[in-house]
């Protein structure tokens, strides 16, 4: 499932100053990157402007690894052979989500319509076509093509509050590469195989590890980008407690 632009750019695309709001808006999660190169100044300015946000006591629990080049390769190669079942096997650091048969309504419809809208609907891949979802699913592993890839640990002293400390770093990582023209995909597949992470990153055991971020400039060109996902209404989510009465 592969897919090599017939030609890439050599230099980054220009960057257009956009705001919060554009950012918020564009944001979203691409799974197809152009090899062009993101430079190392250009990842350590959008981590200090990750680095800017609210955290439990500013505590700032997080911690990061980028991997480039043949750091990045190694490591996809010791994951693919983990998926295979020849490297060191499975496991995670947190239950990051319910298994097969434990999701409930309304998220099992939410996860149904995005998985039909992803392998059917972009892929053209059928529900029993086990063969090409694999082949989908792998490309995980080498952070869908992207330059970079990143690993987001947090300490696991401040407990369930560094988790969410490390979601604002998170969404704030994403929404600043944006604000350069880059695009982002949260990964929580690579946190499957800890082990293959701690080893090749010299992680501690003291670091939680909470999910990867491929990083780098979208293929405008390939199908899996035309991919977008609803978000619902205000009024699903919210509600607002005003003025009582007498």
């Amino acid at each position: 499932m592969n897919h090599t632009p017939v030609t890439a750019p050599t230099s980054a695309p220009a960057a257009t100053p956009v705001t919060v709001e554009d950012a918020l808006r564009s944001r979203r999660s691409v799974r197809a990157f152009l090899p062009t190169p993101v430079p190392r100044s250009t990842v350590e300015r959008l981590l200090a402007l990750a680095a800017r946000s609210a955290s439990n006591s500013n505590c700032q629990p997080w911690q990061v690894h980028v991997v480039s080049g043949t750091a990045k390769r190694s490591l996809t190669a010791a994951l693919l052979r983990s998926h295979a079942g020849d490297g060191e096997g499975r496991g995670r650091d947190y239950a990051y989500q319910p298994e097969q048969d434990g999701w409930r309504e309304p998220f099992r419809s939410r996860r149904r319509r995005f998985g039909e809208s992803l392998y059917r609907d972009t892929l053209g891949i059928r529900a029993d076509d086990t063969d090409a979802r694999l082949d989908h699913h792998r490309r995980n592993y080498d952070f869908f093509g992207a330059p970079v890839g990143i690993v987001l640990t947090t300490s696991r002293h401040p407990l369930q509050s560094a988790l969410v400390d490390a979601g604002l770093f998170l969404q704030a990582l994403m929404l600043a590469a944006r604000g350069d023209g880059l695009d982002t995909c949260p990964q929580a597949s690579v946190i499957d195989f800890s082990p293959v992470l701690r080893r090749h990153l010299l992680i501690p055991d003291d670091q939680l590890i909470v999910c990867g971020v491929a990083l780098g400039y979208a293929d405008p060109a390939h199908r899996l980008n035309r991919l977008r996902t609803p978000r619902e209404p205000v009024v699903s989510f919210a509600t607002f407690h005003e003025d009582e009465a007498g």
